[in-house]
């Protein structure tokens, strides 16, 4: 009987288990193929990801550093409108090597972590849960009194053990080209459909292409614009599910959700990253497995930490389908050196924010 049996080992996953076997639980973490694999996320994150990383990983994970963004309303040609800082804004990383980071500073730790296991089974009983998985040996069970569904977007646990669905799922694409780009800012698109398209360099290892839109929107229609206007040959495509907006609940009598799978994320980005790991320390501080009652407190915790950051991120994202006039009037008229935090909305009327758009009044 396993302390926490943890599904999925992403950001999230490897998060919880790294601090729940600091806590001294017997932690199994099972992944159902290889750790980063298949590639399905950005590597632009903000530069608080070194607060959740161990010795040495910037060295072996930093790619390019990155000072604001363009921001364009048509496409790779049209008018861009700069919103920078003074100072390093975010970092563009190894996205793989990130993951599996991760996982060995949990194994680290003292969990178990192990890939090649797809769980294909969930039952809750009043007092453990159970998991059924197959493995690189055939099918294996496992027992746990409390079961942590860290499995992304379209999670399994979620649906075994019938807890509901995200507001949405929006269909991203990502895409790279090999040419080396140490540009410090990365470019954003407002030509996809209540959402966007994006540049990011990413030092000698290449550039990121991408684009992300709600089901039903022609997304690789929209990509192919999008690269036939940077007139650029890209390779290592790849695409999955992006959750926006967390469901009511997260969390049944002896399993709780998250990251992507409780949709954890920035409503005007998609990014989860941090999101994720935040809410994962959320869990290890306030979840007891011998104690289920403790789970309210987790989902009190990380609503209570992320619930403006997420509310303010959707207003955010309603400008996204301004009419173009109105776009071109706004960012012309807010571009320019600002305060923000790239992950938190709330920094927009932080004190850094507006002494910096006093400055520029000056």
């Amino acid at each position: 009987m396993y302390d926490f049996v943890v599904v999925g080992v992403g950001p999230p996953g490897a998060r919880f288990a790294r601090r729940a076997a600091e806590d001294g639980y017997d932690v199994l973490a099972v992944e159902k193929g290889t750790i980063g694999e298949p590639l399905a996320c950005s590597g632009h994150v903000s530069t608080d990801i070194w607060e959740f990383t161990g010795e040495g990983a910037r060295e072996e994970l930093f790619q390019n550093e990155i000072y604001g963004a363009r921001f364009h309303v048509g496409g790779p040609h049209s008018e861009a409108y700069p919103f920078y800082k003074s100072e390093v804004a975010s970092n563009v990383i190894d996205r793989v090597g990130l993951d599996r980071h991760l996982a060995d500073l949990a194994r680290e730790a003292g969990a178990d972590v192990r890939e090649e296991h797809t769980v294909t089974a969930v039952t809750e009983r009043r007092d453990r849960v159970e998991v059924v998985a197959n493995g690189p040996d055939g099918v294996v069970e496992f027992e746990a009194k409390m079961l942590a569904g860290c499995d992304g977007a379209r999670s399994r646990v979620r649906d075994e053990l019938d807890l509901p669905e995200p507001d949405e799922l929006l269909h991203g694409v990502l895409a790279f080209s090999e040419e080396e780009d140490h540009e410090n800012f990365v470019d954003v698109h407002l030509t996809a459909p209540t959402f966007f398209a994006w540049r990011i360099p990413r030092g000698d290892a290449g550039v990121e292409y991408g684009l992300a839109a709600p089901p039903g929107v022609q997304v690789t229609k929209h990509f192919e614009e999008l690269i036939d206007g940077y007139e650029i040959d890209v390779s290592h495509r790849c695409s999955g599910p992006i959750p926006i907006g967390p469901p009511d609940r997260v969390t049944t009598r002896r399993a709780f959700l998250i990251g992507d799978a409780a949709a954890q994320t920035k409503p005007f980005t998609g990014g989860g990253i941090l999101y994720s790991m935040t809410s994962a320390d959320h869990a290890a501080r306030e979840i007891d497995p011998d104690r289920p009652t403790t789970l309210a407190a987790y989902e009190h915790a990380w609503r209570n930490d992320l619930e403006r950051e997420q509310t303010l991120g959707h207003y955010l994202r309603r400008a996204y389908s301004l009419p173009e006039p109105v776009q071109h009037v706004g960012l012309g008229a807010l571009s320019g050196e600002i305060g923000v935090h790239m992950d938190r909305p709330t920094s927009l009327v932080s004190p850094s924010h507006l002494k910096t758009l006093l400055s520029r009044l000056r």
